[in-house]
């Protein structure tokens, strides 16, 4: 073992210098991406003392994450080289082992996992804390310019401009700026529900909001037109899909009951349907509905059949199904308003099984899986494995789900009920 000398007390005093560098700008990190804009402009406007250089920095989040990643990767590799030198001076070729060893220990706990869990727990203190020196050091000159021209070298290899713009507001953001605005009271909550909504609608495909093809009404192309303006007015559609007599999927084209109307008005009523027929729209189930309003709006249809990869029916989707997602239930005059969710007496819910998994999560604060089914039926059923009898039930995070309305292979209702000892969510139902 060699001797400890001024050489090696120096490089000891640079390595704890840079561990204390490399602590402050994890903290930095996890505080000011902790921390939205809104927050940002409120702690400005309280007066604190690092609110104004937090706001700026909030607020051009691409002035520097760079320069501060650049900054830990520069004192890291400084800091392990060191580390890595003393420890060879001092124990020789165990002493690298060693010092390695040690370097990850100290640099992951005290650097990273410490830091980094203190800011998660007090971001606002934290970003406070970091924000001025933050600002002191992405604007110092040299790293600027080496931090600009790394990215630069790096949209050239990656052919991308990705990095030269910077992060933009995500969806995320956008929602948790509305949730702040409500709880300010700058918006009121409907207004809230409708932001939320119109947000969240990009994302929302055909397939999450159709009518499944087991409750489509049609006509069959040998019937009248007096029949099938029977089936049209006794269920208030205005289009009904006809369909072949021997292939359920084999769609003729829609009806409109207008035309039937003027058909029998002027003695047709004994015709053949399907010499009434028009055209119908045909689309893949994973058409964004944002899109297919757009269409139905500059093309001028209001209904439009769901196909699926097979070009199967799938299901249906009219432009009221589109408006639905944005604003709510609408209910008319022949709508049958059955409760999606209905609030029992002894506190259990009774759910729609075509409600979806992610509208029973928001209601019940559930986290049920929506990977391989969409819809509460679908969770039932493919969790059996097996159509359910009525009173079948499944268990999940302290909830029973059971069967207890099955129309064939359809699974109707729902009933959701805690088990054991826990308390009653306080959630409202949805009725609609």
């Amino acid at each position: 073992m060699i001797a400890f000398t001024n050489v090696d007390f120096l490089m000891l005093m640079t390595i704890f210098i840079l561990l204390l560098v490399l602590i402050f700008t994890s903290v930095a990190e996890m505080g000011l991406s902790r921390i939205t804009r809104p927050k940002a402009a409120s702690l400005a406007d309280q007066g604190h003392k690092a609110g104004k250089a937090l706001k700026r920095l909030v607020n051009a989040p691409e002035k520097w994450v760079n320069p501060l990643l650049l900054t830990v990767n520069i004192c890291a590799t400084v800091q392990a080289t060191l580390t890595g030198i003393l420890s060879d001076r001092l124990w020789g070729t165990y002493g690298i082992i060693i010092g390695v060893a040690l370097n990850v220990l100290v640099f992951f706990v005290l650097a990273e996992a410490v830091p980094k869990t203190y800011a998660v727990l007090y971001p606002q203190k934290a970003a406070l804390m970091t924000a001025r020196p933050v600002s002191a050091l992405v604007a110092f000159p040299p790293l600027r310019l080496v931090s600009k021209w790394l990215i630069s070298l790096t949209n050239v290899i990656v052919r991308g401009k990705g990095l030269q713009q910077g992060p933009f507001v995500t969806e995320s953001e956008l929602l948790g700026i509305v949730e702040t605005a409500a709880d300010d009271g700058v918006v009121e909550h409907e207004e809230r529900e409708l932001i939320e909504s119109i947000i969240e609608f990009g994302d929302t495909v055909a397939r999450e909001v159709m009518v499944p093809r087991p409750d489509i009404v049609t006509v069959e192309s040998d019937q009248t037109v007096t029949a099938a303006l029977d089936v049209a007015i006794s269920h208030g559609f205005s289009r009904v899909p006809v369909i072949g007599t021997t292939d359920d999927d084999d769609v003729v084209g829609l009806a409109y009951t207008k035309d039937l109307m003027r058909a029998e008005r002027n003695g047709q009523g004994d015709d053949i349907v399907t010499g009434y027929v028009r055209p119908a729209r045909f689309i893949p189930e994973n058409k964004p509905v944002s899109r297919l309003m757009r269409e139905m709006q500059a093309e001028k249809f209001h209904l439009a059949l769901v196909a699926d990869e097979y070009g199967a029916l799938a299901g249906l989707i009219t432009l009221e199904d589109c408006l639905e997602e944005l604003v709510g239930e609408i209910v008319d005059e022949h709508d049958e308003e059955d409760l999606i969710v209905q609030h029992l007496p002894d506190g259990d819910y009774s759910v729609d099984g075509g409600m979806s998994i992610s509208d029973l999560n928001d209601l019940l604060d559930l986290g049920l899986p929506d990977d391989d089914w969409e819809t509460v039926a679908g969770f039932l059923f493919g969790t059996l494995e097996h159509v359910p009898e009525e009173g079948e039930s499944v268990s999940k995070d302290g909830w029973r789900f059971t069967a207890t309305e099955v129309e064939g292979r359809r699974i109707r209702r729902v009933k959701v009920s805690l088990e054991g000892d826990r308390e009653t969510s306080p959630a409202e139902p949805d009725n609609r």
